[in-house]
């Protein structure tokens, strides 16, 4: 036994101030993990959860349990691991929306920075900016230069207000002046249809519901939104490499636990998670996707959480995108 925890219980004497070191790991798992998707079955979110959760299992030696729990714009899910107890038996696989709702709602039932404790990132679909064949440009620079010749009259579709397709149109304005206007869709079927057809003009994509379009011709695209080349398309320059280093956007998902969670079970959570984002047939399989894996530490996570939640804020209010 430790000697400072000799006459008093170590949580005790942590509480005081008195002893503050780290606990021994515990021995975890020993029952069944809950990984909660809050969104329905079907999505790219819960697409991925399924698609790690059996080597997951396989590495801790218990089962992982995919639940959905849908609503409210992945609020329900949420909230519901923000009130589990911290013990690393209820995770969630939070998608990239956890960073814009705060500044999409009025008031959110948790706060993404305090009430979670971040694993790591697993997955991320970048976004390619596309626009109709029709329309005289063959660069970035050559639509910026149009849109600011005749300001107001090109149109950019989104799946809908404060959607990621709303938003990286939004951040496209923010960092380079250009004068576009929202036209926003019922989902993103009907945006690239409205593109397709020509009743709009540009659109910010996920990669793997626009490239075939790209390669049949319909739609042209200028480049992808994420800081790196796409793994599916390594060919398309990215907005960095268009000459605009203050663009980035990418639709991502990643998994957290309970605030207060243990940080052996989160450093043993991340280690696991990490080794299986590297397997072969995940790596293959997110290839085919077009996704890229992630893979980070939760200081790296956790940074990139409030990176997001501040640079959302910042196109939101610009955008004049009303709270909810």
């Amino acid at each position: 036994m430790n000697n400072h925890c000799y006459f008093l219980p170590c949580a005790l004497l942590a509480s005081l101030g008195v002893y503050a070191a780290e606990p021994p790991a515990p021995n975890y798992p020993l029952r069944p993990i809950r990984a909660i998707v809050p969104q329905s079955a079907g999505g790219a979110n819960d697409q991925t959860a399924r698609l790690i959760a059996p080597l997951l299992a396989e590495r801790l030696g218990q089962s992982i349990v995919v639940d959905n729990r849908a609503g409210a714009g992945s609020l329900v899910g949420t909230e519901l691991v923000a009130q589990a107890v911290p013990d690393g038996y209820t995770l969630l696989v939070s998608p990239s929306a956890l960073t814009i709702n705060p500044s999409i709602y009025k008031k959110l039932p948790f706060d993404p920075v305090r009430d979670f404790a971040p694993v790591t990132t697993l997955s991320s679909f970048p976004n390619l900016l596309v626009v109709h064949p029709a329309l005289p440009v063959n660069s970035v620079k050559d639509l910026i230069a149009l849109a600011k010749a005749k300001p107001g009259t090109l149109n950019f579709a989104s799946g809908g207000m404060g959607t990621g397709t709303h938003l990286g149109a939004e951040l496209f304005k923010s960092v380079t002046g250009a004068d576009i206007v929202h036209v926003p869709y019922k989902g993103g079927g009907p945006a690239i249809a409205a593109l397709l057809g020509g009743q709009v003009q540009l659109y910010f994509g996920g990669i793997g519901t626009v490239l075939t379009h790209v390669k049949s011709g319909k739609l042209k695209s200028l480049a992808v939104t994420s800081l790196k080349r796409a793994s599916v398309a390594p060919d398309m320059a990215t907005m960095v490499e268009a000459g605009f280093p203050g663009y980035e956007h990418a639709t991502w998902n990643g998994l957290l636990a309970p605030a207060r969670t243990p940080p052996a079970i989160i450093k043993r959570l991340n280690a696991e998670v990490n080794a299986v984002l590297r397997h072969t047939a995940v790596r293959e399989r997110f290839v085919a996707d077009g996704v890229d894996a992630g893979g980070i530490t939760p200081e790296e996570f956790a940074a990139m959480i409030k990176r997001e939640i501040t640079k959302w804020a910042k196109v939101i209010r610009q955008a004049g995108i009303q709270p909810e």
